[in-house]
């Protein structure tokens, strides 16, 4: 019996070895036959590796993504790097060494990519980047960057506290709640709105530092501010859930949203608006989410080596309270 359990056994084993195989050999074939990564019906495979899920906006981000590659027929590898560029850096090693074919990213921070980034080159994938920029002095490293002008955001929001406040006779105190430290969104909408408000030398930033694009973030640091400056006109938030955890902090301390304080915020996700339209905040300028049908089309068209533009803008307005009301009821995030 002992003998023949182990012929049953080496049978067994030598079965598997030869599933094993031809298993490697059908896969091997169908990498030659539709580039690597892609299963054998054919399917364009996207690694994507996402910020994290930090507020309102980014999880509607991920959802057009997601909903986006399922429209499109494209096998979707997604990673959530929960605010830290070592683990997006692993999530682009890994797509490489899955041969998908096409990565996108969204870089938690603008600065050391380029490594990371060669190694996706030299492996023939390309790289589109979603959202966010990074600072790569060489631009053949990615093939496109699709998102928002961030830029013009945080200026179209100085341009506007400039025409509210034409009139000051005084000195107008403004407090800024940042994003993440090194983040394109953050570093931009500064700078945009540092130099429209430039235009009208009352208007003074007398505080500014991160709060991560949280809304706990917003109102630990809203806190800090009201804490140490007494007198606050304004507050220019790097998007709606920093502004939404700073009205708890502005409440809390007696004070009215929207009436004592000025509050500019970017995004227009839903409960922005909804503050904007209820008068708790003043203005918005949008940064749409929505970016996952463009992101298909494009990885399609750089996967059968189309040339694309370097760089594609999404159409974004901005809302008042009356502009908040309107868009409300159809308002997709």
């Amino acid at each position: 019996m002992g003998k023949m359990r182990t012929h049953s056994a080496r049978w067994r084993a030598g079965a598997v070895i030869a599933s094993a195989l031809l298993v490697g050999s059908m896969a091997a074939c169908g990498n030659s036959d539709t580039g690597g990564g892609s299963s054998d019906d054919g399917k364009l495979t996207l690694g994507f590796s996402q910020v994290g899920a930090e507020s309102g906006w980014r999880t509607a981000n991920t959802t057009s993504i997601k909903e986006a590659a399922a429209a499109a027929g494209v096998e979707l590898k997604f990673d959530d790097a929960q605010q830290k560029q070592e683990n997006q850096i692993k999530a682009i090693r890994n797509y490489i060494q899955q041969k998908v074919d096409v990565i996108a990213f969204s870089p938690v921070v603008e600065s050391g990519w380029d490594t990371v980034l060669k190694e996706a080159k030299d492996a023939d994938i390309p790289v589109i980047l979603t959202d966010r920029s990074v600072d790569s002095a060489d631009k053949s490293l990615y093939k496109t960057f699709l998102g928002s002008d961030f830029v013009k955001e945080g200026r179209l929001a100085g341009e506007w506290l400039v025409e509210q406040k034409k009139t000051a006779s005084g000195p107008v105190n403004i407090v800024e709640l940042q994003g993440n430290t090194g983040a394109a969104p953050a570093n931009d909408r500064k700078k945009g709105f540092g130099e429209a408000i430039a235009a009208n030398p009352n208007l003074k930033i007398i505080a500014s530092q991160p709060g991560d694009f949280t809304r706990a973030g917003g109102k630990a640091v809203m806190e800090q501010f009201l804490k140490a400056n007494p007198k606050i006109d304004v507050l220019f938030a790097h998007n709606d859930d920093m502004g939404l955890g700073a009205l708890e902090a502005i409440t809390a301390a007696g004070k009215v949203p929207g009436k004592d304080i000025t509050i500019i915020t970017v995004d227009a996700v839903k409960d922005g608006m909804q503050a904007l339209a209820d008068g708790k905040f003043n203005f918005i300028a949008e940064c749409s989410p929505l970016l996952g049908p463009q992101l298909m089309d494009l990885a399609k068209k750089v996967h059968a080596g189309e040339e694309v533009p370097a760089r594609i803008e999404t159409e974004e307005t901005t809302f008042t309270q009356e502009q908040a009301k309107e868009a409300l009821p159809n308002r997709k995030y």
